[in-house]
């Protein structure tokens, strides 16, 4: 953005020492838009002093952060929302300046991939492990545990570009290609796990049908393992818990950003991110 008076006088009052007057600069700094990201980062460069650099850093945070909350609710109110798209947007509170693009294209490649191998005369099973083949063993995705020491491995385009990925994202990946090809597979809520289920129909919310009587079989998305009916029923006397049909239905991908969000905000609950804890569970 060209440089104005009124500009040049606002960037000089970023070191103000008084909160008030920084409080007001900051508010006319951000109503400019994404335009003075330019002006910012230019500051930046040019400014020794790390206190006026963090300031111009969050500055620069507020101003990505205003135009993602906007894409968020496009999002939200779009009549079907893509998985992948949506976990995109989560890329972006992280890494902004990502293209976005080269990472539609190499999932449209992994979808190629599997949709070649597939037929109409495979069962579900099959098509599953088509689908776990390639992307576990053909494009070597590693699962790994959920730490919140490593926010990367919540991140979609991470996965792509580090082949590794807590269940949550590797799960996320799964089913954006489950929805791209037509697979029934769903996420569910069970208790502290990130489980896909292949749902032979869906659910009806107009009768009171346990949901996990449409399910055929469970996927763990660290590494696209089976797990049988059994498998979870001893899973929930381990935890010793009810096995209630709530745990069962389909989660729509709104609810699974949402909780994509709420899980990567504990990556920041240090004094000097703590603003992203309060702003990642409700972006838009």
């Amino acid at each position: 953005m060209e440089e104005t008076r009124e500009i040049n006088a606002l960037l000089h009052l970023i070191d103000d020492p008084d909160k008030e007057v920084f409080t007001t600069v900051s508010d006319k700094i951000v109503s400019f838009g994404k335009p003075i990201i330019a002006n910012l980062e230019h500051l930046w460069e040019t400014t020794p002093d790390e206190g006026v650099q963090e300031r111009i850093e969050l500055l620069i945070h507020r101003l990505h952060f205003r135009e993602l909350s906007s894409e968020f609710k496009e999002w939200k109110t779009q009549g079907e929302q893509e998985l992948l798209s949506g976990s995109l947007l989560v890329s972006r509170f992280q890494y902004p300046d990502i293209a976005i693009p080269p990472i539609i294209t190499e999932v449209e490649k992994m979808r190629r991939n599997i949709w070649l191998e597939l037929n109409s005369y495979l069962t579900s099973l099959e098509k599953t492990n088509v689908l776990t083949t390639i992307l576990y063993n053909y494009y070597h995705v590693k699962g790994v545990e959920t730490l919140y020491s490593e926010p990367n491995d919540f991140l979609v385009h991470k996965v792509l570009e580090n082949k590794r990925g807590n269940a949550i994202a590797n799960g996320i990946l799964y089913l954006s290609l489950c929805e791209m090809l037509g697979i029934s597979i769903k996420a569910i809520n069970i208790p502290r796990q990130f489980i896909l289920a292949y749902f032979n129909d869906e659910p009806d919310d107009t009768t009171d049908d346990n949901p996990a009587h449409y399910i055929q079989f469970y996927i763990d998305p660290l590494s696209g393992q089976i797990f049988t009916h059994k498998d979870v029923e001893v899973y929930f006397k381990r935890i010793s818990v009810p096995p209630t049909a709530s745990y069962f239905k389909p989660l729509d991908n709104k609810r699974i950003i949402q909780f994509l969000l709420e899980e990567f905000s504990k990556c920041f609950d240090d004094e000097k991110n703590r603003y992203k804890v309060k702003e990642l569970p409700n972006p838009g």
